[in-house]
């Protein structure tokens, strides 16, 4: 896979200090003013109002106190955006990982969780040492949403219980079959109150989301339930963070590395090894994200070491797994971010909240926390992505569904190793499908200029137009090669006029590379730049347009002649061959 461009530049190889330099670093070099820090200040805030309620719901589910929850976010948090390689990254504890810490904590205790938590950040930081953050890249795009899509179930189901005020006669089971059974043979113990509580809060959340966007939806709902509770004394019937763990702290606690023996090490490596690995996907996930909605780009390397010792701080600090959060991260961007410091002013916020307001987290309904992850699930499940690659080709569709069910039924670790086995599968078929003999001559031999009766003048416009870009990609478009021709595509210049890309030596591309395609047509739209796809074949173009690359954010041509004629507005273009695909 190759990628050629027009008139390329001279390629400045960084140092190892600019490759690892935190973007605070990069922010405060560019000029950093008071009226930027009052955006980042208003943004912090913003997101720390979001991020209250849900830390602590998420350390709930996770099978640990609430108050890890908020370590998480305010130590974890401070770190991600101190060291990141993200400008826009909030880090604190995610939904992601609500499975996986909730089995380790099962198995291995709090203290299993805290040990495991700390080795996934010496895991992650090595990583980022090492340089293999561009690999983690390369996981396809039908895994990812598969085992979004999948996380997002398991949380649901694991809301059930204080969603509807459940009683069972023992603990919870953890898998997915088991625990279905157990609350639905416990549905005659539901809570009247507890499922009002919940009805309320959702529709609070989801309302406001609609009528009032920029409102903190989450927080309101929260505060209302609370308030109920408090003053309708509804915590007889419904249990509250008081009523099961006693309220929360109201100060850090004191670092302390947590118990280490050989055995314990040993015992938590594989939860480890899951934690630093699906921190690493969530964390450059959310990065990328970020970098679609603003249109710069992040350092995936420098990233790994900050989300490494964020985790290695909150577990310091008896916290749990940091990883950047994409739901966040994008309030953070939407609410007029400008860099790092409003994440670090996102965790200072949090830290005020904790010493200010502590003793009023203890009138919280489980009910309303519950609900606001039920809302945070039916986000996470991209169901339009999911349909999407369902319809777009057979393979994609097995590689997701295969993801997707590993994930609920079996272990998320094996869901995303089996999806990217089947990927990769997928993948040299599809190159074996691709593979033919043609005859050919090693040396062309000359023709005359005008052999074909058609000789179109020469146009210096077209040799150095500084004002137009052109690319041509050679060889397969595919999860492989998506990353790294996305990151040098997305490099589109605020001047340029038009942009074009020339399909016509791609023999397919699979739907991670159309994703690709679709957020540099995406940001093309938003700069007022026009992009053209020339030489797409007939199922390039189909993928193409069913991952929503059409007008009018791409136009499509047969030559990039025919373009270059579109662009300079001629009227003379040569007629498009028969058989050609119309313009669209």
């Amino acid at each position: 896979m190759s990628i050629a461009r027009k008139r390329a530049g001279q390629a400045h190889q960084p140092t190892f200090a600019e490759l690892y330099a935190p973007k605070l670093v990069t922010v405060l070099r560019e000029g950093y003013t008071l009226v930027d820090f009052r955006a980042d200040a208003l943004s912090g805030l913003t997101v720390a109002i979001v991020a209250l309620p849900l830390s602590m719901a998420i350390a709930i589910a996770s099978g640990v106190t609430p108050d890890r929850g908020l370590y998480t976010a305010v130590v974890g948090g401070f770190i991600v955006s101190l060291l990141g390689g993200s400008r826009f990254q909030i880090g604190g504890p995610a939904g992601a990982f609500i499975v996986l810490v909730a089995l380790t904590a099962e198995r291995h205790g709090v203290d299993g969780v805290i040990l495991a938590t700390a080795m996934a950040g010496m895991f992650l930081v090595a990583a980022g040492f090492l340089q293999l953050g561009t690999y983690i890249k390369f996981i396809p795009y039908p895994v990812t949403v598969g085992f979004t899509s999948g996380i997002a179930v398991i949380i649901f189901a694991s809301q059930l219980k204080d969603l509807l005020g459940i009683t069972l006669p023992g603990k919870e089971p953890g898998e997915f079959i088991p625990k279905l059974q157990a609350l639905v043979g416990g549905l005659h113990t539901a809570s009247s109150p507890a499922i009002a509580i919940a009805a309320v809060s959702i529709v609070i959340i989801v309302v406001l989301r609609r009528l009032r966007p920029h409102w903190p939806g989450i927080l309101v709902a929260v505060v209302v339930a609370a308030f109920a509770s408090w003053m309708l004394l509804l915590s007889l019937s419904v249990e509250t963070i008081g009523t099961r763990f006693g309220g929360i702290p109201r100060q850090l606690p004191s670092p302390a590395w947590p118990l280490l023996s050989v055995a314990k090490a040993q015992a938590v490596l594989p939860d480890a090894i899951a934690f630093a690995l699906l921190g690493a996907i969530e964390s450059l996930l959310s990065a990328v994200v970020a970098d679609g909605m603003t249109g710069r780009r992040h350092r995936s390397n420098c990233e790994l070491v900050a989300q490494g010792f964020a985790n290695i701080g909150s577990a310091l600090f008896g916290g749990i797994c940091v990883t950047g959060t994409i739901a966040r991260t994008a309030t953070n961007i939407r609410a007029g971010a400008r860099g790092p410091v409003s994440g670090m002013l996102h965790s200072l916020f949090l830290l005020l909240f904790m010493l200010v307001a502590a003793p009023l987290a203890s009138f919280i309904p489980l009910a309303a926390l519950a609900a606001v992850l039920a809302v945070v699930a039916w986000n996470m499940a991209d169901r339009r992505e999911f349909a999407l690659l369902l319809r777009s080709s057979r393979g994609d569709a097995v590689v997701l569904l295969a993801t997707f069910l590993l994930t609920i039924f079996r272990d998320l670790t094996e869901g995303i190793l089996v999806g990217f086995a089947l990927g990769a599968v997928l993948f040299i078929n599809r190159m074996a499908q691709m593979t033919g003999v043609e005859e050919d001559v090693l040396v062309q031999a000359d023709r005359a200029d005008f052999g074909d009766g058609v000789r179109a003048p020469y146009d210096p416009r077209l040799a150095a137009d500084p004002d137009v870009l052109v690319y041509r990609i050679t060889g397969a478009f595919f999860f492989g090669a998506a990353s790294s021709v996305g990151t040098v595509l997305d490099n589109i210049a605020d001047t340029r006029k038009a942009f074009v890309v020339d399909f016509a030596a791609v023999p397919f591309l699979d739907s991670t590379a159309a994703n690709a395609m679709s957020r540099v047509a995406s940001k093309a739209a938003r700069q007022g730049i026009r992009l053209y796809i020339t030489g797409a074949s007939a199922p390039v173009r189909r993928a193409l347009l069913t991952h929503g690359v059409i007008r009018p954010r791409a136009i499509y041509r047969e030559t990039i002649a025919r373009a270059m004629a579109d662009i300079k507005g001629e009227q003379n273009a040569p007629p498009a061959a028969p058989g050609a695909l119309a313009a669209t």
